[in-house]
């Protein structure tokens, strides 16, 4: 079949039409990335070193390379599959149309990848399609994933408890304090941030145990199998660096621990492809029938581009124009909005807490940083106090309110804010504050044990408390808040100016101490900025 009758023509227009779509009206979100382009907004962190994505080089050459190979592996051109393209692209539309309404740009990428996989079905018939199928799956490992940044904290502390639990079979007496590892008498102390458990490579160690996997074996059950089996060999891999660190501090002191930092980086990395090339080479040996075939069998020659690609492509470029003027619309309409909390006469801040609470506390204000104003929309609220007790000036506590604007991305999980101010999250719960006046309301909050180093004063305890106020819901975590959001926006049309209200103090008298100190202060503020309302509502719901 010559060249000029495959699907190109109808392919390219189809595509143009589609790819202006996530150019002009790809991303609603601008607290970090102020661009309307999805791929602007993909690519920027694929060199920013802050979203953790610069491995997405290595995926997108690795599905560039398979996408080639399997083209060569099949053989003679295929039939059309014109329906299965038009189908993928008008189901990718609408999944970035759900996307954008609810402002998950990643969403929006994966509607992206079906798209083009759609447009590559259109131009090369079901030998393309085949082709394709599989490396456009895996670009799924290119798309930033902040959920990872949870995973690592879970896996920087079971890293650290089983390496100080090895080292103390080695007769180390290493101390662990959260995620650091310090030397009894101080000749190293090492603290084990995100890069050191392997949470920066997770995504990159997934994905090439899954292109191993992919290239040697041939059942998608004994592939998927080998991608969950290269979780525990990057646990396995960063225990085996986190204890080479120690029995090198202690033989040679900083110094030489610091040298098989370095070193163990690519131990890492053999531990954990090592370990799936020989998995994989195992199971293709006792099983030769699960190994990969030398070549794909031929598939048979169809019919040229015809009436039947033109239609299709018609009907992804009729899908993209009604989809960009439904985005278009979309976003000139002014959003239906209910705030969190109260909002002060300016409408943009929340309401200003009280600088009294009786005779016990009084109140400082604290303005929020140059960085925070500069990092976060600018209709973004604030307010907050620190509240000093009268008993004495160690009994504090500090009540900050956030409020969003129109971008989601206004707030975000505290978490992220306290590792990069030095603190070192040491583990994690639920608390039920209770609303002031006996109604019997309450809500749930999700509260931190956090420490951190300060000059003269050695290890410092704290407690963090935060939760997320919506108009009518309120929420312990980021990710109820998310999905309760992106439901609103979505089936309702209505963006809430959610707000993240955060409490913490001092745990040195221990943490029901330290909860009873948030619970008094929340007794005179809770009425003053949250209503009862979405707290009643909450608690029927369960």
């Amino acid at each position: 079949m010559a060249v000029k009758d495959r699907g190109w023509l109808p392919a390219a227009a189809c595509a143009a039409a589609a790819f202006a779509v996530f150019q002009f009206w790809g991303n609603a979100t601008r607290g970090y990335i102020a661009t309307n382009s999805l791929f602007y907004w993909w690519g920027f962190q694929w060199v920013n070193a802050d979203s953790e994505t610069e491995h997405a080089w290595l995926v997108l050459g690795l599905s560039v390379f398979l996408f080639a190979r399997n083209l060569r592996r099949r053989g003679a051109d295929g039939a059309p599959a014109t329906r299965s393209a038009a189908v993928a692209v008008a189901m990718g539309l609408l999944l970035h149309a759900l996307a954008y309404v609810a402002q998950q740009p990643r969403l929006s990428v994966i509607g992206f990848l079906v798209v083009l996989w759609g447009i590559l079905a259109l131009a090369g018939g079901r030998r393309w399609a085949a082709s394709a199928s599989f490396p456009v799956a895996f670009m799924v490992f290119a798309i930033p994933v902040n959920a990872l940044d949870t995973v690592g904290f879970w896996l920087r502390m079971m890293v650290v408890r089983t390496g100080a639990g090895i080292a103390h079979l080695f007769g180390i007496a290493v101390i662990r304090n959260g995620t650091q590892l310090v030397a009894p008498d101080g000749r190293y102390h090492y603290d084990v941030v995100a890069a050191c458990s392997g949470v920066r490579s997770l995504m990159a160690l997934s994905a090439l145990s899954l292109f191993i996997a992919y290239l040697w074996l041939r059942p998608a059950w004994l592939r998927a199998l080998i991608l969950l089996v290269s979780l525990p060999l990057v646990y396995a891999g960063n225990v085996l660096r986190i204890t080479s660190i120690i029995l090198a501090a202690q033989w040679g002191g900083q110094v030489w621990g610091d040298r098989v930092h370095d070193v163990m980086g690519f131990g890492v990395f053999i531990v954990v492809l090592g370990g799936v090339l020989w998995i994989a080479d195992t199971a293709s040996r006792m099983r030769p029938e699960w190994g990969v075939a030398a070549a794909e069998p031929p598939a048979p020659a169809g019919a040229g581009v015809g009436p039947s690609a033109w239609k299709a492509a018609a009907a992804g470029i009729i899908l993209s124009a009604l989809t960009a003027g439904f985005l278009a619309h979309r976003s000139s309409l002014p959003l239906r909005e209910k705030a969190g909390v109260l909002v002060a006469a300016d409408g943009a801040n929340p309401v200003e807490l009280p600088a009294f609470l009786g005779s016990d506390w009084m109140g400082r204000s604290i303005q929020p940083t140059q960085v925070e104003r500069e990092i976060l929309p600018p209709d973004t609220g604030y307010s907050r106090k620190l509240y000093m007790s009268t008993e004495g000036p160690n009994e504090q506590v500090l009540l900050s309110i956030v409020l969003s604007g129109r971008d989601r991305t206004s707030i975000h999980r505290p978490e992220l804010c306290l590792v990069g101010q030095g603190w070192t999250i040491e583990g994690s719960s639920t608390h039920r504050f209770s609303y002031p006046g006996g109604s019997g309301a309450s809500f749930e909050a999700t509260v931190l044990q956090v420490r951190r180093n300060e000059p003269g004063l050695g290890p410092v305890p704290e407690l963090v408390a935060y939760w997320f106020v919506g108009g009518d819901q309120v929420v312990p975590s980021m990710a109820q808040r998310m999905a309760c959001d992106a439901w609103n926006r979505v089936v309702h049309g209505r963006a809430d100016r959610w707000a993240y209200v955060l409490l913490q103090t001092g745990a040195h008298d221990g943490e029901a101490a330290a909860l009873a100190r948030m619970q008094s202060v929340l007794d005179s503020t809770l009425p003053a900025f949250q209503p009862a309302g979405p707290l009643v509502a909450t608690k029927a719901l369960r």
